[in-house]
């Protein structure tokens, strides 16, 4: 039996596929892709395996890695199964897939795929939600939690001396009157119930944001160049909103774009002079939508009372980055879609299922 052929969108994660299923996947690939999972998996060649031993007649396969639109319909003849994130399928890719049974989206949002065309071939479009994602949206919203919360700036603060030498003035209450809570007497602690959070961004992470948010008690707004369907606003409990109207509004800001041409800078001196005072503003993306001037200025005078970021400016970044120098900044060193089983659960659970149609 001819070895099937599946035609995957070139991104760092669905490379993934050629190294489980394609046994002319490139020894340096192999070896860097073993290299990344090491700290979470050691064994990754006996995961790969085990993985390969379920698949069926779907392993080995030969798999097509292609950049553009261009080179998706130049590949899709006498292709199986294709797999895009981001790259479109429409009348044009289905004419030439001439063998096609079935497409996966690499995530939930099938925007980019004709399903009306597909449906009318008989060619299911398959869905994942992406565990990374779920990842990200748990990240985000702790870097919310904490800085509500100041959780890094009182961690380990216990007695008396180590609050007094962080610049709080402990001391006890008449507990013969009141309660002795927040003895330390740290001022400007929050909650997230309530309270109003802003997503710049409403795609697949942003989307897990919104769920998480709105079991916290929080009010949604977002914004983005294309409004949600009613039915979607509704499932989010989100609400539209203009950029400025989301900024001026919204105790906490969350950013999740992608960082390209279009976005870069997105929040700049102007939008952090639009932001409710007060607010805090979390960016899980990319660094470069933030302008780093303009943010160190909003930091510096108040206007942004807390920033939390899990990409540096710089990666790997550096000790003397004046950002944590500040008591009001969390910054972590590219964490959010962790630990790396997020990926393999992801592509184990698309493997398994594509494995079905072959």
């Amino acid at each position: 039996m001819t070895a099937p052929i599946l035609v995957v969108e070139d991104d760092p994660f669905p490379r993934l596929l050629q190294v489980i299923l394609d046994p002319a996947a490139p020894a340096a690939r192999v070896a860097a892709f073993g290299d990344f999972f090491a700290h979470d998996l050691p064994d990754f060649g006996g995961w790969c395996a085990a993985l390969r031993s379920r698949l069926g007649k779907l392993n080995p396969a030969t798999v097509r890695l292609v950049a553009d639109q261009g080179a998706l319909a130049a590949s899709l003849a006498g292709a199986s199964i294709a797999v895009v994130e981001s790259l479109r399928v429409g009348e044009k890719e289905l004419a030439v897939a001439n063998g096609l049974r079935v497409i996966q989206k690499y995530g939930t949002i099938t925007a980019n795929i004709d399903t009306a065309a597909c449906a009318q071939r008989g060619i299911p479009v398959l869905t994942l939600r992406r565990r990374a994602n779920m990842a990200c949206a748990e990240h985000a919203l702790a870097m919310m939690l904490a800085l509500a919360r100041r959780l890094c700036e009182t961690d380990g603060l216990i007695s008396v001396e180590q609050l007094r030498a962080a610049g709080f003035a402990p001391a006890a209450f008449d507990r013969a009157h009141t309660a002795n809570a927040n003895w330390a007497r740290i001022p400007g602690l929050r909650t997230l119930h309530g309270s109003q959070l802003g997503i710049v961004g409403m795609g697949e992470i942003g989307r897990e944001l919104a769920l998480r948010a709105a079991a916290c008690g929080m009010r949604i707004v977002y914004s983005q160049r294309s409004r949600l369907p009613a039915a979607d606003e509704t499932r989010y409990g989100a609400g539209y909103a203009p950029l400025a109207a989301l900024l001026a509004e919204s105790d906490y800001v969350s950013l999740h774009l992608p960082g390209n041409a279009a976005t870069r800078g997105i929040i700049g001196q102007r939008e952090l002079e639009h932001l409710k005072p007060g607010a805090m503003l979390i960016n899980i993306s990319r660094a470069e939508l933030v302008d780093r001037t303009a943010l160190l200025d909003a930091l510096r005078t108040g206007r942004l009372s807390g920033f939390a970021t899990d990409t540096p400016y710089e990666e790997p970044g550096r000790a003397d980055d004046s950002l944590l120098a500040l008591r009001n900044v969390i910054m972590t060193p590219h964490l959010a879609a962790q630990p790396r089983f997020n990926a393999l659960g992801d592509f184990e659970e698309m493997l398994i299922n594509l494995a079905g149609f072959i």
